[in-house]
């Protein structure tokens, strides 16, 4: 289901921007926070890549059918910071793929270095900047993994391979294929809920990182619905 803000008409020219997060809880945090941004749709697209590929694609598709197709896809949602506390809003320079690949002798190979496939999405510079500026949000490279990260030893060999990574999630990498696959830019944006670590449910904050999530729509709205891909 697309949750629009609010009812609106708009045209072919206009921006026209999907924000695709994993679960209703985060859909509902994010479309709360969009008073008056008809040009700003939210689905929850599903849990984990191939989910949110299937979800978003299936979203860009019924837009370009009905003839208003979408200029911006973001990626949305709550995850594990790697040293940002709860509550910390990042937005994705890099949206990276981590556990696509194979395990080797000598370790684990990217799915890039077999020779085909893609590992990582790069968005536009200036959204990225606009974007962390607006929600006064730490910027860097967003992990997409298929299994969260539950021990130390992991998040240790996670931020060896990837030391640009300030974040983990599920959906990124899954959305950013699918807006490449029909040549819409992309962006991911993250609230803090929990460390990238041992797994401690005691120590989540889904609450705050929810209230953290909705903040940061409600200062960026501007910037996805005037952001331009020149």
């Amino acid at each position: 289901m697309v949750v629009q803000a609010r009812e609106g008409q708009l045209t072919n020219t206009a921006a026209h921007v999907l924000i695709a997060t994993a679960v209703p809880a985060e859909r509902d945090a994010v479309a709360g926070a969009l008073h008056d941004h008809p040009a700003l749709d939210v689905t929850a697209v599903g849990v984990g890549p191939a989910a949110a590929a299937a979800g978003t694609a299936t979203a860009l598709t019924r837009a370009e059918l009905a003839g208003t197709p979408y200029t911006l896809v973001v990626s949305a949602g709550i995850g594990g910071g790697f040293t940002a506390a709860p509550g910390a809003v990042l937005v994705a320079d890099a949206i990276t793929v981590a556990d696509l690949g194979a395990e080797t002798a000598e370790g684990f190979v990217p799915v890039t270095e077999l020779g085909f496939g893609t590992v990582t999405h790069t968005p536009p510079e200036s959204l990225v900047r606009d974007l962390a500026s607006a929600a006064s949000a730490t910027v860097g490279t967003v992990l997409t993994v298929s299994t969260v990260t539950g021990t130390a030893d992991r998040a240790a060999l996670l931020a060896q391979r990837h030391p640009g990574a300030v974040a983990e999630a599920m959906e990124g990498f899954g959305v950013a294929e699918a807006a490449a696959a029909h040549g819409v830019p992309v962006a991911e944006i993250r609230a803090v809920s929990n460390a990238v670590g041992p797994r401690d449910r005691d120590a989540w904050r889904i609450g705050d990182a929810l209230a953290a999530l909705a903040s940061a729509f409600g200062k960026t709205a501007p910037v996805l619905e005037s952001w331009k891909n020149t």
